[in-house]
């Protein structure tokens, strides 16, 4: 298919919908958080749960999905990936307990690691001119991106007229239009030269991924507890297990020499660190807007808007800043503004006069942070020989995803502790210990809690949750901060031989590159972002 044709370009405004849909499911459910607090009585924990399992979902099935793709085909692994991603959207919305509705997220993590890989894989296939594919994942990225900041808008419109699992049902519609036209405008894509799937290997990579992901879900809520070890122990030896069967196998299910160019693998763990700091507090703006300043939820929502603006912007602007300007620069200078907005985050006030001091320093996150996310995923896509695209953009992707999982599950655990020791602390004198401890461990319904209590006592017991909440984002904001300094320092030192793309459209840089077994993804990746120029 060739990409000065308009069917690319039609079929990308067809991919761009799962994609956008799968984070706006994300976005949707922060807003929605506080009702479905008040309605299931989840404690803290499986409040935690219910954010953050659908990332963990998400990234322990990528690696495995993107090989599905190249191995069956990636438009087939989408379609399935998006009729998954409806029913479980469905279930989410009429789950009856927080059990279920964990259940449901995890399913809906498990079809968006089908969605992913898929769509970026598809996108790589249809445009084979390096301007257009970059110009097409960086509005992929915004649409991945983009959607946890437009999520509460949609939820703010529905919560106002229907019950909270509405907010679910939103992805049903659009998700069965999708279905159908995928087919007519998207190719079909897979390396049939990729073998059979190596099934031990993806049992071993699946004996390493959840051990690994359960053990940062259990650092942020139990410390170092010997929970935590061994499930990091467990994971670490299947990994190396799975390590040493991928370098031997003749189908290998990852193929590992992608890590050996350096480039990529310093984009791997800068997007890491980059999706942790932004997901750490990103999640809680909305519930701040609601829970401290009192906005109902549409106008939390609408106010939501600007950080996702914030970041389409970047996300744009940073493939023209690279054309001048050293990639390292451009991801220091965007931390550099992130590490200002969560500064401003840790001095927020615990009333209502926070709003528009909160929604700017979320809009200059967003915006800071933005080419982190478009470098990492370009450098992930272009990294990989043919017949590899699945596998890289898999890889890259869990990165993004373990990222976002991690910066909920370090900051969110913070975050509860703090709330549950400032609300023990605090609390009004009068107001019954059984109230005391159930507001307490309920991070998102302590406001509802706390209006059961009578006059003057419920409106003392509301105040202690506000404050309780302001103290525990502002602890939340200094991790990130801290997050955001080294990823600042990590891309001046990982990235630093990388030139601005400009010196590198040459025609050296444009020859073609060889593509055997031994070189073909260092060969494409130095194309790319690799060769070294005159600094900026």
């Amino acid at each position: 298919m060739s990409d000065h044709s308009r069917r690319p370009w039609l079929g990308l405004a067809v991919l761009l919908f799962p994609t956008l849909l799968m984070t706006v499911d994300l976005g949707v459910l922060w807003l929605a958080t506080p009702a479905l607090a008040a309605d299931l009585g989840p404690s803290s924990t499986q409040l935690l749960w219910i954010n953050d399992v659908y990332g963990f979902a998400v990234a322990s099935l990528l690696v495995l999905s993107g090989n599905l793709g190249d191995r069956y085909g990636h438009r087939r692994l989408l379609l399935f990936g998006i009729a998954v991603f409806t029913l479980a959207s469905i279930m989410a919305a009429y789950a009856p307990g927080p059990g279920v509705l964990i259940a449901a997220r995890a399913i809906l993590g498990a079809a968006g690691a089908a969605i992913v890989p898929a769509t970026l894989s598809l996108i790589s296939h249809m445009f084979t001119d390096p301007v257009r594919r970059a110009r097409a994942i960086a509005l992929w990225v915004t649409a991945l991106s983009s959607g946890i900041a437009i999520g509460p808008v949609v939820s703010g419109v529905m919560l106002e007229r229907f019950w909270w699992g509405s907010v679910f049902l939103v992805a049903v519609p659009i998700m069965l239009v999708v279905l159908a036209v995928v087919p007519l405008l998207v190719p079909r894509h897979a390396n049939p030269q990729a073998g059979r799937l190596d099934r031990a290997g993806a049992s071993l990579l699946l004996l390493a991924l959840m051990p690994l992901v359960y053990a940062i879900k259990s650092l942020g809520e139990n410390g170092f507890a010997p929970v935590t070890f061994a499930a990091l122990a467990v994971g670490l030896a299947f990994g190396t297990l799975f390590l040493r069967r991928q370098r031997r196998a003749a189908t290998p299910l990852l193929d590992v020499r992608l890590f050996a160019h350096r480039t990529f693998a310093a984009a791997l763990a800068l997007m890491f660190i980059g999706l942790a700091a932004m997901n750490g507090v990103e999640y809680l703006m909305p519930q701040y807007l609601q829970l401290v300043s009192g906005l109902p939820p549409v106008q939390a929502g609408l106010l939501m808007v600007l950080p996702a603006l914030g970041l389409a912007a970047g996300s744009q602007l940073t493939p023209v800043l690279t054309r001048r300007v050293r990639p390292a620069y451009v991801i220091a200078a965007g931390a550099a503004l992130a590490g200002a907005a969560f500064a401003m985050m840790a001095a927020l006030p615990s009333d209502a006069s926070g709003a528009v001091l909160a929604i700017g320093a979320a809009t200059a996150m967003m915006l800071g942070l933005a080419p982190v996310t478009v470098l990492g995923t370009a450098i992930a896509a272009e990294a990989a020989p043919p017949g590899k695209a699945g596998q890289a953009s898999s890889v890259g992707q869990t990165a993004y995803e373990l990222g976002l999982a991690f910066g909920i599950a370090a900051t969110g655990s913070v975050m509860a502790a703090v709330y549950r020791n400032h609300v023990q602390a605090a609390s009004p004198a009068g107001a019954p210990a059984d109230v005391v401890r159930e507001a307490a461990g309920n991070l998102g319904g302590g406001l509802a809690i706390a209006e059961r209590l009578p006059g003057e006592l419920g409106e003392a017991m509301a105040a202690t949750v506000r404050n309780a909440f302001a103290s525990g984002l502002h602890a939340a904001a200094i991790i990130s901060g801290s997050l955001a300094a080294a990823l600042l320092a990590l891309a001046l030192l990982l990235l630093r031989r990388v030139a601005p793309t400009g010196a590198r459209e040459t025609p050296a840089a444009q020859a073609p590159v060889p593509t055997t077994a031994g070189s073909s993804g260092r060969g494409r990746s130095s194309r790319l972002l690799g060769r070294t120029g005159p600094a900026a």
